[in-house]
């Protein structure tokens, strides 16, 4: 079985109520309808209802299929505004401000989650990632000890060029751009677990470098060996090489040249970049001359999900992404 299919039948088990922010988009629309009727999600499109519901018609869909809620004439807005001004009126935020706060359907859609009253959300096709984190991380708010939120890219290698197969994540390829040793670990310890939670696979951690056990000396190599150092200690139970080059990590053959006695022996299939330059340019090197499916940047180390969809995104990869929050929604309330 795909890793996908595992993941879509994950979230059909568990069907979890998920809010996409920019209901008004085509896109949004046509992977939510084809989510619904797969099962994958209960969903809720935010937007003006009669946009929605004309893009929800040409669909061969109807308001009975996906809810519909409009921020402006919701009779949630004044609490929802409320709320938001006991959040961050330590920050200068006053009622005003609150209320076009939630005139936002990014803001709408967090406090929706904030307040229980969906499990998860969707933005990005529309905003842009700086947006979506920020009002996700004001909103919703890290995880109860999460030192750091960062991102990740499930990459999924299935067409019958790729001579290994399976799903690999790429970490942080869209927020933390110049992470320190300490950050790289907790990079590297989040998104194994999230490797874990969305695929059930066991996850295999090289932390990748311009070095492989030594054979270059610099300071950025140093940074990574203590982040490996420190990810060990965070989580003795990982399977994590490092400092490790790709093809070391990646073919069986070389890693038993270059790295002897490895852990993960060339099989890895989380990858830490040291920094977000190598992390996005490997991530889209793999998507567009490999023709890896790139699912994200999905978002870790929140209280709930919230995850960032790219604005060149397609219906299909709304799809994903909403089988992908899904089941992190139902994880997440399972804890």
């Amino acid at each position: 079985m795909k890793p996908l299919d595992t993941i879509v039948n994950a979230a059909r088990s568990n069907p979890c109520r998920i809010v996409m922010a920019e209901g008004e988009d085509p896109r949004i629309v046509k992977g939510a309808v084809r989510a619904s009727r797969d099962g994958l999600a209960r969903i809720t499109l935010l937007g003006r209802t009669e946009v929605v519901q004309r893009l929800l018609a040409e669909e061969g869909a109807s308001p009975a299929d996906l809810a519909i809620e409009d921020p402006a004439a919701s009779p949630k807005f004044d609490g929802y505004a409320a709320a938001f001004h006991r959040l961050r009126q330590s920050k200068g935020v006053d009622e005003t401000a609150a209320r076009r706060a939630m005139c936002d359907p990014l803001g709408y859609a967090a406090m929706m989650v904030r307040l229980d009253d969906a499990d998860g959300t969707i933005g990005g096709a529309v905003a842009t990632t700086a947006e979506t984190v920020r009002t996700a991380l004001q909103i919703i708010g890290p995880a109860p000890g999460a030192a750091l939120v960062s991102s990740f890219f499930l990459m999924m290698l299935c067409e019958p060029h790729h001579a290994k197969k399976g799903a690999f994540a790429f970490a942080d390829c869209g927020l933390v751009v110049e992470p320190d040793a300490a950050q790289l670990a907790g990079i590297a310890v989040s998104t194994a677990h999230s490797l874990a939670t969305l695929t059930g696979e066991t996850p295999k951690v090289a932390m990748l470098s311009f070095s492989t056990n030594g054979s270059a000396v610099h300071q950025r190599v140093e940074k990574v060996v203590r982040a490996t150092e420190l990810a060990r200690a965070a989580d003795p139970s990982l399977a994590i090489d490092g400092e490790l080059q790709f093809d070391a990590a990646f073919v069986e053959a070389i890693n038993a040249s270059k790295a002897p006695g490895s852990v993960t022996k060339g099989e890895a299939n989380v990858l830490v970049f040291p920094n977000l330059d190598a992390a996005n340019i490997g991530y889209k090197i793999a998507q567009r001359i490999g023709g890896a499916k790139a699912i994200g940047p999905i978002l870790q180390g929140l209280n709930k999900p919230a995850n960032d969809l790219s604005r060149g995104c397609s219906a299909e990869d709304v799809y994903d992404m909403i089988a992908v929050t899904s089941v992190m929604a139902g994880s997440t309330t399972r804890q």
